[in-house]
């Protein structure tokens, strides 16, 4: 993947958008939903629309840091996107039989905490830490999560969503990876190793305690429902294999770090670091629901409808 042109991207961007009412929603394949996989199913895209706000949150924070008006429009087009994400997966949900009304299942506990934290912390960290966490999240979206469902789920009306899915996730990748090289052979990149430092922070480390949990969590969860372990330690490569591709990708510090905890958490025989932080999503998993974080104002925008 080759750095690109933003301004073209950005033109792209704007030419390739969607909207739910393109999707016929009413076609024929939800019964090829098994009954085997509908519970499984059901949680998983839980999970997944409450995954794509955090990285919807994360890009909205991106868009208050960008540094030129070029990529503050693009990750503000990212920011709508990850939001119909979520809306078309919820669409996916109704069409299979798994929302009651329209109201979207509670997330676990892990989502809430994170969706929490991103909403009270995402703004104050700085745009090179943004821009690195980020496209790790969407290479496991990309990679892994939605690749999962055109493996596994025979409805031709999911395989034509995640289609324009994917599309837009590829081009969210394609300005992740170049933000990423841009801060490797830029003066910041200086910067972020003395701001590796300072990065400890009360907030840093609630957001790493938060973080840590919630992808080991979700890491067993796509096991469980029929993700072969070996995709997802290729999805991981697949974010040190392009964001290092070059000297200048492989000189951001952030991303060796990433790249380094991508790998320890997708391989479960890493004991020093699993056995820690599985403790810590059994600890997350009692607490009772009055003593979690409210949730975010825009929940109640979050719909199946096709009206966008």
């Amino acid at each position: 993947m080759a750095m690109i042109d933003l301004e073209k991207m950005l033109d792209k961007v704007k030419v390739s958008q969607w909207a739910l009412v393109d999707i016929d929603w009413d076609a024929p394949g939800a019964e090829l939903i098994t009954a085997e996989q509908w519970p499984k199913l059901r949680d998983f895209m839980i999970d997944l629309v409450w995954i794509e706000h955090v990285g919807a949150r994360g890009f909205a924070a991106m868009a208050k840091g960008a540094p030129n008006e070029t990529l503050r429009q693009l990750y503000t087009f990212f920011y709508a996107e990850e939001q119909r994400h979520a809306n078309a997966e919820m669409a996916l949900m109704k069409r299979w039989g798994m929302l009651e009304g329209d109201t979207l299942p509670e997330p676990s506990n892990n989502i809430r905490l994170a969706v929490a934290w991103m909403q009270n912390y995402a703004d104050d960290m700085p745009y090179h830490v943004m821009g690195t966490v980020i496209p790790a999240l969407e290479v496991a979206l990309d990679g892994a999560l939605c690749q999962f469902l055109l493996d596994t789920v025979d409805d031709p009306v999911c395989h034509a969503v995640f289609d324009k899915i994917n599309d837009d996730e590829s081009r969210h990748l394609g300005v992740g990876f170049t933000v990423m090289e841009m801060h490797g052979h830029s003066p910041q990149s200086i910067e972020a190793v003395r701001m590796m430092g300072r990065l400890l922070k009360p907030q840093v480390l609630l957001g790493l305690a938060v973080h840590f949990p919630l992808l080991n969590k979700m890491r067993d969860n796509v096991v469980k429902a029929g993700l072969p372990e070996e995709k997802l330690y290729a999805a991981m490569a697949k974010f040190e294999k392009i964001g290092g591709r070059t000297r200048n990708g492989r000189k951001n510090p952030l991303f060796r770090a990433i790249s380094s905890h991508n790998k320890i958490m997708a391989d479960r025989t890493q004991k020093l670091y699993h056995i820690p932080v599985d403790l810590m999503v059994k600890v997350t998993d009692m607490i009772p629901q009055w003593a979690l974080p409210a949730k975010p104002s825009w929940v109640g925008d979050v719909t199946w409808k096709p009206t966008d």
